[in-house]
């Protein structure tokens, strides 16, 4: 298990967005913008402020140049920010699946396009527009991370819920392979109700800096499909969040059903519960 600030330094040619011999970003067609390529290394000293973040598994370094989906579980507003440093050390630059509201957003926004994230209009006629872009992304070489989930999860156990087929299908139409990442602990960091009431929630984070786990796990197989192409999505779908769960159970071995921090907060949903994994 690597643990923040002990892993060796991972860097990116800074001129072309290649990947210095150490390890990090390799050759492709889609560049780094110089933007992402700071708020990555930034995101590796603002993390240590609020959290103990402690990174397991890898991701294999001849994938790390992309095509890839990152397929991770959605616990806490603070994810994305997590889940950037996480990605940092581990030697990849995802573009992220966001939101349209973030790329509103006066300053937020700008960072968003400026770092070549993906929008997602959700709930507009705009939507669709979402997959193949991504999907074209893919095939130039990015590397995307997605919330298969499609939101914060309402599980009451906080296990993932059942996931929409946006990343099965994008998965299908660039080739690219998938890798769950399962994240634990950040739901401790900022609760779901954030913004609300933010500073205090961030400044007993300083004070207390919970343990927050991210783990990236091994390729999903998604060969031997059958059925039609909706068929297809609905089953890849079910393997993608399963492997996600799978992953995610090594990080909460003693705290199977509720977690020990209880977001009170969080709202549940039981309209999209899946069967929860069995933690040995």
């Amino acid at each position: 298990m690597w643990e923040f600030g002990r892993l060796g330094v991972r860097g990116w040619d800074t001129g072309k967005g290649r990947a210095c011999d150490h390890g990090g970003l390799m050759d492709a067609s889609w560049r780094v913008p110089r933007v992402w390529r700071v708020l990555l290394r930034f995101s590796r000293v603002l993390v240590p402020l609020i959290c103990r973040l402690r990174i397991s598994g890898e991701v294999p370094a001849e994938l790390r140049r992309g095509p890839l989906i990152l397929a991770a579980n959605h616990v806490s507003p603070v994810d994305p920010i997590l889940m950037t440093a996480a990605c940092s050390i581990a030697g990849v630059a995802p573009r992220f699946m966001a939101t349209g509201g973030l790329f509103d957003a006066p300053i937020a926004g700008w960072a968003m396009r400026a770092s070549g994230h993906l929008r997602v209009d959700r709930y507009t006629a705009r939507a669709a527009e979402a997959l193949p872009t991504a999907a074209e992304a893919l095939k130039a070489g990015s590397v995307v991370l997605v919330y298969p989930e499609g939101r914060i999860g309402l599980d009451p156990w906080m296990w993932p819920e059942r996931g929409k087929t946006g990343v099965a299908r994008m998965a299908a139409m660039s080739g690219a392979p998938v890798i769950p990442v399962a994240q634990w602990g950040s739901h401790a960091v900022l609760p779901y109700a954030s913004p609300t009431d933010i500073v205090r929630s961030v400044l007993r984070a300083m004070w207390r800096r919970p343990v927050v786990q991210i783990r990236f796990g091994e390729p999903v197989d998604l060969s031997g499909l059958t059925g039609t192409a909706g068929a297809q999505a609905m089953r890849a779908t079910d393997r993608i969040v399963q492997a996600i769960a799978d992953t995610l159970v090594p990080l909460r071995e003693d705290e199977p059903e509720l977690p020990h921090f209880v977001d009170t907060t969080r709202p549940a949903d039981m309209s999209r519960v899946r069967k929860r994994p069995r933690v040995r």
